[in-house]
């Protein structure tokens, strides 16, 4: 529950975030814009599998939530070793420092409870 929880704040917090960027200055940063707007959409999608259940929302889920962690540390590293092409920061920015580190922590934790769900379910064979 508190995954979903963060989750959904996260999905608040990018959307709003990059609506408003998107909305009043676009052509500053477009990159940095375009990124915040794809981690609402991974956040929203994450958020959706977490709260529909079940074994197939549970393995997308895990997909997403690896293809979050791939995005946040390449967006990080991107930022701290070409911070010109950033003339904005993204949710991802610095690994997410600007919200208190918690894009990255996010999905190594939603990774780690996902995989100890699945052990903890009975054996369907």
């Amino acid at each position: 529950m508190l995954l979903v929880w963060l989750y959904g704040v996260m999905v608040v917090g990018a959307v709003s975030r990059s609506v408003y960027q998107i909305a009043t200055g676009f052509d500053r940063a477009p990159l940095a814009y375009s990124l915040s707007a794809l981690a609402g959409v991974v956040y929203g999608f994450i958020t959706y599998t977490l709260v529909r259940g079940g074994e197939r929302a549970r393995r997308a889920a895990l997909v997403c939530c690896a293809a979050e962690l791939v995005g946040v540390l390449t967006v990080g590293t991107w930022t701290l070793v070409e911070p010109s092409a950033f003339p904005d920061a993204t949710v991802w920015s610095d690994y997410g420092m600007g919200y208190i580190f918690i894009p990255v922590l996010l999905p190594l934790s939603a990774l780690y409870w996902l995989r100890a769900s699945r052990t903890r379910q009975p054996d369907a064979s």
